[in-house]
């Protein structure tokens, strides 16, 4: 399986910018992480990636998700005690992991998010980014990853 079109241009874009070029195990490396956006860690796409490309090194898959957590096209997320996670949701969102399953799914935040935050800000700060993530117990039935945010 390839990237899509717009994946490839994406990766091309962001390390290009970054004065980085694709490589075939980068482009292989981001593909695992969209085919499945499950936010697994270095092992899991390593064992995702070896399916295809049999003679990727561990090593390679770390320096491949380090260029393409530098370069903006994926988050590490890092929980105590666990070993970091990939997310490749480049839409504005929070993270919610399940302490029973240890899953981490996607949070969709409300449209006025911004402006939430800077109601809770004291006077003068301001933010450039927000990161927001839970710990908790989700539902057992849940299928998707991506859970969208219910009116309350």
């Amino acid at each position: 399986m390839e990237l899509t079109t717009e994946a490839k241009e994406q990766l091309d874009t962001a390390l290009s910018v970054s004065g980085l070029r694709s490589t075939r195990q980068r482009e292989h490396i981001y593909k695992v992480l969209l085919t499945r956006r499950d936010h697994p860690s270095a092992d899991e796409v390593y064992a995702r990636a070896k399916q295809e490309m049999p003679s990727i090194s561990l090593a390679t898959v770390y320096n491949c998700l380090d260029t393409l957590v530098e370069c903006g096209l994926v988050k590490r997320l890092n929980y105590e005690r666990e070993s970091s996670r990939y997310c490749p949701n480049d839409g504005d969102h929070a993270h919610f992991m399940d302490e029973a399953t240890g899953r981490v799914y996607d949070i969709a935040l409300p449209e006025d998010f911004e402006k939430v935050v800077a109601k809770v800000l004291p006077d003068g700060f301001k933010a450039n980014k927000v990161k927001l993530s839970f710990t908790g117990y989700a539902p057992v039935d849940l299928e998707s990853n991506r859970v969208a945010l219910s009116a309350k």
